[in-house]
């Protein structure tokens, strides 16, 4: 009894940290490179409410447990993170099945991002070729584990209350996202920081750019408006599609 009741404070320590963490908008819908630091944000750990926040939450939870003897598990969390089975096609929430890239097949192109090595070089070529007209791009995020796109869905997905179906518009299901190929990226304007992972960016000077010259390096628009796949559209996203076994992972989203 004693183990579990340490055990217990250890976990409302941790949630209460959370619960912390997500009252200051930490967590959004990028990758953990780009949202672990922000010089503008006030640093919370000298917050004097936190010690009241920590008692507070522990308390509660060893009263709801110890005080009436029992340790009950709720359903509902179980379920949270359950998925519905994918479509005769394969689909999920309109999305396809992709298999995780390997390590060997990615090289760093940026701090804490990685692409597969066809898709880096080009990059980097149609980077350069940008900057001499005056068009800055920039890669905000590469290839992403299933188990980083696990947090990515159902997390924010908790935080905002929102359904599978309504989280899947903007984001895809581990095991269902175009990043874990390597063959994704995520591309912004570095002279308009404001507009990056929003609807906003197609009104760059980069996304101008990429329009016209995107497919000279392979790069295509994976959710422009109104795509088969019902995904919401995203002006920021792109795939690389300049290798026969790209051609074939995205192959069904053409059909």
């Amino acid at each position: 009894m004693n183990f579990l009741r340490l055990l217990l404070i250890n976990f409302c320590t941790l949630f209460s940290f959370f619960s912390v963490v997500l009252r200051n908008d930490i967590w959004h819908d990028i990758p953990v490179a780009h949202r672990s630091y922000n010089p503008h944000r006030r640093s919370f750990t000298s917050s004097r409410f936190i010690p009241v926040t920590l008692i507070g939450i522990c308390s509660l939870c060893i009263t709801l447990v110890f005080g009436s003897g029992v340790l009950v598990s709720d359903p509902n969390i179980v379920h949270s993170k359950r998925l519905p089975p994918p479509s005769s096609e394969g689909r999920l929430f309109g999305h396809f099945r992709y298999e995780e890239a390997r390590k060997d097949q990615l090289t760093t192109i940026a701090p804490g991002i990685e692409l597969r090595s066809a898709a880096a070089t080009m990059f980097e070529v149609m980077k350069r070729d940008a900057e001499r007209e005056g068009v800055n791009l920039q890669i905000l995020s590469g290839f992403r584990s299933t188990n980083l796109q696990h947090s990515i869905f159902f997390d924010i997905k908790a935080n905002r209350n929102q359904t599978a179906y309504e989280r899947a518009k903007v984001s895809a299901p581990p095991g269902y996202s175009e990043h874990a190929t390597g063959f994704a990226i995520d591309i912004g304007d570095g002279n308009d920081p404001d507009s990056n992972f929003s609807k906003s960016f197609e009104n760059t000077l980069a996304f101008e750019w990429l329009q016209i010259n995107a497919n000279r390096y392979s790069f295509t628009l994976s959710f422009p408006p109104n795509n088969s796949q019902r995904i919401a559209y995203e002006p920021w996203h792109w795939r690389f599609e300049g290798s026969v076994e790209a051609l074939e992972i995205f192959a069904p989203t053409r059909s």
